[in-house]
């Protein structure tokens, strides 16, 4: 007679999710608090001339 070598030692597997959608459907959209998408196109362009002339003047002190 062969010994029983299947021991249940009776673990028990939870794994806890805290998403509250299916898993083919995407996350869902959260609240921002800033976005540049919903500035005015004027603001984004000027805050972008702005970032622009910073990094050229970065650039134009690295090479002086």
């Amino acid at each position: 007679m062969v010994p029983d070598t299947h021991h249940d030692h009776g673990h028990a597997h939870h794994h806890a999710h805290s998403h509250s959608h299916g898993p083919a459907a995407p996350h869902p959209a959260q609240a921002a608090t800033w976005s540049i998408l919903r500035m005015p196109v004027v603001s984004r362009l000027s805050v972008a001339v702005i970032v622009g002339a910073a990094l050229w003047v970065v650039v134009w002190l690295a090479m002086r």
